[in-house]
């Protein structure tokens, strides 16, 4: 039977199930955070031992993290100046390219020597599968931009950089997937940016999302999968096969480099799972990153450096923000939820359980630029980066219907189940409470030590202990700063050296940022799933900024 992926429409006793389920993370959450202040009150030495311990597993996760940041920013070089669109015409003939790949060394330099050794053991994984690729030249790409209030000005450079594409144009459709609720002026931008671009590509086209949809919540899960709808009868009548498309939904602002769709074109091609497989790059957030308060840039790099960790490790990798899949998966799975927020990672869990845990995501080294939150004035930016993140955090909507689909799945292996659903709950139990224990908490068994646990061996070392953990930490956070440095773009602006010697002071704000843009608005996301005081769609705010002289 169809496994139902939503909180809606449920008998009475898998609602009974989904709302106690919905309750455990904040549960989980709020007894930590509690149970931790209980002791350091009146048991402060159980509460030290308790506190010293997440603080050697916390550092022992940064300095695990930090090796894999720099493995990946490492491979992100590596594939740096690949010419994907070779690499994807090699493939249409594969026996003479892999005999070409075989016998010859490629680059003298290092990086073109492991990139080619990566590219060899691709190649080897794709004919020993036997599931080869159809030709590049019957792969289409279909982008759907859902879009409710941005304007021109960040749905333009957007469509500009995908017209700029090395990939073939005429392979391409876009749709805009535009509310019906859009003020006028949002409207006519895009209709203008459709007529602009009709001849660009294989088809450029709007479809008008409905305001009220029975069983519809205004979430961009809904409008995206009223687009792909159409864009399935688009393809439908003209005889292309599902299986050849990849769809790739984009935030209105995602700003992909030239090379962009070569690559994925390419990591499709090479993926003997490719039908059951999401396609994830490396988000960053540039296009205005110059223009945002020093707290806004910092939690954004933050974002990124996150998602640099998790792609050396595709088995726990889930998809986030702008990525893409095969467009036969999506509509086998009946598209994106319609009811949820979390619309990007609901994706992967819905088609994991649609495919009894035979999906994959697999991580490319290629970014696509985003922009940095940004409001009218610092006090709304603040207002906004939170909201953002709690919207993040309300990914935690996942965990409860994932639960509930593992309770029932005899396909999805035992430990695979546990495996993830541990991941699940730990993720979001770290996400809420790291925060407050690292920065907070951790304090409170000094502050309230009564006499015989002030004059005891742990009093007098847990200082010690946590100064040299502290400092484990701030050296993994240098290294954070030289590569958050090396990965911000260029600026027209004089004496731009002086805003990345700023960018670099601005990670002092880090235990500021770990407590108000990390923990508290997960906390407050678990709190509301708790108490069934669920969340609304809300559309991040996002302005662009032109610097004037003298700055240019």
């Amino acid at each position: 039977m169809k496994f139902h992926f939503s909180k809606e429409n449920l008998k009475p006793p898998t609602a009974r199930l989904q709302r106690a389920l919905e309750i455990l993370p904040g549960a989980c959450s709020w007894g930590v955070l509690l149970g931790l202040i209980f002791l350091s009150i009146f048991f402060p030495f159980i509460a030290a031992v308790l506190i010293v311990a997440f603080y050697l597993s916390w550092i022992m996760r940064v300095l695990y993290s930090t090796i894999f940041l720099l493995l990946s920013y490492l491979q992100l070089n590596i594939e740096k100046n690949t010419n994907w669109m070779r690499r994807i015409q090699g493939i249409d003939d594969l026996g003479a390219y892999w005999k070409e790949n075989n016998s010859k060394k490629f680059g003298r330099h290092w990086r073109q020597r492991a990139s080619h050794k990566i590219h060899l053991d691709q190649l080897n994984k794709l004919i020993a599968s036997k599931n080869l690729p159809p030709a590049s030249s019957s792969i289409y790409h279909l982008v759907i931009f859902p879009v409710v209030k941005e304007g021109r000005d960040i749905l333009g450079p957007a469509i500009e950089a995908i017209s700029r594409q090395h990939f073939p144009l005429k392979q391409m459709v876009i749709v805009f997937a535009l509310e019906e609720r859009a003020l006028p002026l949002v409207q006519s931008a895009v209709y203008e940016l459709e007529k602009k671009y009709k001849n660009v590509f294989f088809d450029c086209t709007t479809v008008l999302h409905p305001a009220a949809v029975p069983g519809e919540a205004r979430v961009k899960g809904a409008n995206a999968t009223c687009a792909a709808k159409h864009a399935a009868a688009f393809f439908k009548a003209r005889q292309i096969p599902f299986e050849n498309v990849i769809v790739s939904c984009f935030d209105a602002d995602t700003v992909v480099s030239l090379n962009y769709f070569a690559c994925l074109t390419y990591h499709f091609m090479v993926c003997p799972l490719r039908l059951c497989a999401s396609f994830q790059p490396i988000p960053v957030y540039h296009n205005n990153i110059w223009n945002v308060p020093g707290f806004a840039r910092v939690v954004e790099t933050g974002s990124s450096f996150y998602q640099l960790i998790e792609a050396t490790n595709p088995e726990k990798l889930v998809t986030f923000s702008s990525h893409s899949m095969s467009f036969k998966a999506l509509v086998d799975v009946d598209y994106w939820p319609v009811d949820m927020i979390s619309d990007d990672s609901a994706i992967f869990w819905k088609a994991y359980i649609h495919y009894d845990g035979q999906y994959q995501v697999t991580p490319m080294y290629v970014t696509l630029s985003m922009d940095v939150v940004s409001a009218n004035n610092w006090w709304q930016t603040v207002k906004s980066v939170y909201k953002q993140k709690q919207r993040w955090a309300w990914g935690v909507e996942n965990f409860p219907i994932v639960m509930r689909a593992f309770l029932k799945s005899k396909k999805i292996p035992l430990y695979e189940r546990l495996r993830l659903g541990f991941k699940l709950i730990e993720g979001h139990l770290s996400w809420a409470t790291s925060g407050f224990i690292l920065t907070i908490i951790g304090w409170l068994p000094i502050f309230f030590a009564k006499r015989e646990f002030s004059a005891s061996v742990a009093y007098y070392n847990v200082p010690d202990i946590a100064n040299t953990i502290f400092g484990l930490g701030f050296f993994a956070i240098c290294i954070t700063i030289v590569l958050s440095l090396s990965l911000l773009p260029k600026t027209k602006m004089r004496y731009g050296w002086l805003l990345k010697i700023g960018h670099a002071f601005e990670w002092l704000m880090v235990p500021f940022i770990l407590v108000l843009f990390s923990a508290l608005p997960a906390l407050h996301a678990q709190t509301r799933l708790m108490l069934g005081k669920y969340l609304e769609f809300w559309v991040t705010d996002k302005h662009r900024t032109i610097h004037k002289k003298p700055f240019e």
